[in-house]
């Protein structure tokens, strides 16, 4: 058996703190029994393998946590190190920035040391890693943009004595030796590639089939299945460089990754030439318009790189708007009594609190929710789950985008504490200091662009929540009122829009839903309560 892996839960989406605590006590213990089991060192130089006996391959089957984000190397060419790669800290992240390093070369590096602070597609956030050792490279200079999760980012080793022995180490080094170890066999298997043509040929497939084998024929070794693809930074530069598609390129390196070796190898062989000479015999000429559009001589403009976080936002909206059934409920509610009561709340609270409409509102849609629950549900495809505290998700913006900050269990919060809670979010919000669970989850979203003068609007839903209220600004309007002269009054009134996911809420629950909202709304009293 070979044991290509070892690492630990060193980020928040590996498991509970615990394990991410215990997983490199074991992995150590682990580590040391092994050493003592006969290791042998593969025969190459750059190996990234060691072949264990079959204790030593039991104990690594038993700890499971040894998966994510460091790995033991050993070889002829280095002393014994671990490669911490870029971790995964949210659930949506695939990539994030490289942000100021904590630990310097030659540094002494305990579980729980602040390594990297690491720009994610939600926050920036500080990189707790759960080895133990000396920083002998890092790998990743401050600023780097765009590094795959799993990418090499820096070298822990056990002795600091070994730290200079990796002054010119680079990940893909021992790519590059696997590499030409396996040159020899490459014409054996162009050799055999017209036959299983041939073969393959007698059957006449179907569409699906076609599509299927043309999936598996052109997908590189170095993704994982989830499309993603792994490469060396120089790999994608020298892509980038040449208009070449990594896609189209097939890795040699670790676990499949492409080195700056395959892309020498795919424009050496002619593959660039193919590729650019492929698309003028298949691809008609209506196909022209799909290019960017060039902007006419003498226009201005700039091109302003996406963030991370903004191709989050992006792709999660366009999946939400594609693939949930939206529908949109809009009622108006009189704001009277709460202008009334929030400024009697201010003026006594002495400064120890500011109260916003905002606050009101939270307040309001957690009572409301807990009173139909149906809208405090998502749907989870083979059921729908339907939440027991209303965690209210608020759009915030940002310089670097939207985020939702979560005010959890609000339905048990005063509006003091509510209003308190929410200043002290959005500030962190706005400097990416929130910690993954301040923003990821809850259960229903309120979006307001009322302080921007807004009447209306409707709002995209934040999957996998079921509904989002969208709020306007509180304007006045002439309203019916038999007690004033004439029968009519200047009111204050504000609109909602109720955007909701018809396979979770039917119309008529989320009318029920803002007919026990408004009643609230306009009766602010039993908000107190």
């Amino acid at each position: 058996m070979l044991l290509q892996r070892f690492s630990t839960a060193a980020t928040l989406g590996c498991g509970t703190r615990s394990g991410a605590i215990l997983a490199p006590r074991l992995a150590r213990r682990g580590l040391t029994q092994i050493s003592s089991l006969n290791v042998t060192r593969a025969p190459t130089a750059s190996s990234r393998t060691a072949t264990l006996n079959p204790r030593a391959a039991a104990l690594a089957m038993t700890l499971p946590g040894l998966s994510t984000h460091a790995r033991l190397y050993s070889s002829k060419s280095y002393p014994p190190h671990t490669i911490i790669d870029m971790p995964a800290l949210s659930p949506t992240m695939t990539a994030g920035n490289v942000g100021s390093w904590q630990k310097e070369v030659g540094d002494e590096i305990v579980p729980g040391d602040v390594l990297v602070e690491i720009e994610t597609d939600k926050a920036q956030m500080d990189f707790e890693c759960q080895e133990e050792g000396y920083l002998a490279k890092i790998l990743c200079d401050s600023g780097s943009k765009d590094v795959a999760v799993g990418h090499p980012i820096a070298i822990l080793v056990e002795n600091k004595a070994d730290a200079d022995k990796f002054a010119d180490f680079q990940p893909e080094s021992a790519g590059e030796g696997t590499a030409k170890a396996a040159e020899p066999e490459s014409p054996k298997e162009e050799a055999s590639k017209p036959e299983l043509k041939k073969e393959e040929s007698k059957p006449e497939p179907t569409k699906q089939e076609k599509q299927t084998e043309s999936q598996r024929d052109t997908a590189p070794a170095s993704s994982n299945g989830s499309g993603r693809i792994f490469a060396s930074p120089l790999a994608k530069t020298i892509a980038r460089e040449k208009n070449l598609s990594l896609a189209d390129i097939q890795g040699t390196g670790p676990h499949g990754r492409i080195v700056k070796a395959d892309v020498e190898k795919f424009i050496s062989e002619g593959g660039a030439a193919k590729k650019s000479a492929a698309p003028t015999k298949a691809t008609p000429a209506p196909s022209a318009p799909a290019a960017a559009p060039v902007p006419s001589a003498g226009t201005a403009y700039t091109d302003i790189p996406t963030s991370n976080m903004r191709r989050v936002i992006a792709s999660r909206l366009v999946e939400s708007k594609q693939q949930l059934p939206h529908y949109y409920v809009t009622v108006e509610v009189n704001m009277d009594k709460i202008n009334k009561l929030r400024m009697a709340l201010n003026e006594a609270g002495k400064g120890e609190y500011k109260l916003s409409v905002n606050d009101f509102i939270i307040k309001a849609s957690a009572l409301t929710l807990l009173k139909v629950p149906e809208v405090n549900s998502s749907w989870q495809k083979d059921f729908i789950r339907q939440y027991h505290n209303a965690d209210i998700s608020v759009a915030t913006a940002t310089p670097s985008g939207l985020i939702t900050p979560i005010i959890r269990s609000a339905e048990a919060k005063g509006l003091a504490g509510i209003s308190n809670t929410m200043k002290e979010l959005a500030a962190r919000a706005r400097e990416n200091g929130l910690k993954p669970e301040e923003y990821q989850g809850g259960s229903f979203t309120i979006s307001n662009l009322g302080m921007f003068g807004v009447d209306s609007f409707t709002a995209i839903i934040n999957p996998p929540q079921s509904c989002i209220l969208a709020v306007g600004a509180t304007t006045e309007k002439v309203v019916p009122d038999a007690s004033a002269p004439g029968g009519f009054k200047v009111a204050a009134v504000m609109k909602v829009t109720l955007s909701a996911d018809h396979r979770v809420v039917d119309g008529a629950v989320s009318a029920q839903w803002l007919k026990a909202w408004k009643e609230l709304m306009e009766n602010p009293l039993k908000l107190l309560l």
